[in-house]
């Protein structure tokens, strides 16, 4: 890093106190040719603010960013965050991303979402060439029909004591 990346750094600190999402959102608009590390803390520190709003400037920097790592972190932060509007863009990027860790995380991320209507996507990562992808895709798809079967199930025995 350059000495004036210090000062870029400082002035992310100072909007994570603020937790200024507008703030993260321009800076990773703007991220393309700043170091890496700047990137990866933007997108870590948008995880630890929470704000829906983030998502859509974190999908395109996991469809975009030229570091693997960069993309690594917004999928793992879109899968901390937890909103289903970044579902799609994970599904892309598990099934599409040159990058195996970056396939990998979008199916953990996709797990901890918790979006059971990406199964058949899943199905398809588990035949990822790459082991690593293809387990987190089988234990996502795993835990997403566990919770698929308890929420049918609860259904079931809710329709069941309505009817006696």
């Amino acid at each position: 890093m350059k000495s004036e990346d210090y000062g870029k750094l400082s002035l992310l600190e100072k909007a994570f106190e603020q937790k200024n999402v507008s703030y993260f959102i321009s800076f990773i608009a703007n991220s393309k040719d700043l170091p890496l590390l700047l990137r990866v803390h933007a997108v870590c520190m948008l995880e630890h603010i929470g704000d829906e709003s983030a998502v859509p400037s974190l999908c395109k920097m996991l469809k975009e960013d030229s570091s693997p790592l960069t993309r690594h972190e917004a999928a793992f932060t879109l899968g901390q965050l937890g909103y289903k509007s970044a579902v799609s863009a994970l599904v892309a990027s598990m099934v599409n991303d040159p990058s195996p860790i970056v396939r990998h995380e979008a199916a953990v991320a996709l797990s901890s979402i918790g979006d059971d209507t990406v199964l058949s996507e899943l199905e398809k990562a588990i035949q990822d060439s790459d082991e690593e992808v293809s387990n987190s895709a089988l234990i996502a798809w795993e835990y997403l029909s566990y919770l698929r079967r308890n929420r049918e199930s609860t259904h079931k025995q809710a329709r069941t004591k309505i009817r006696l």
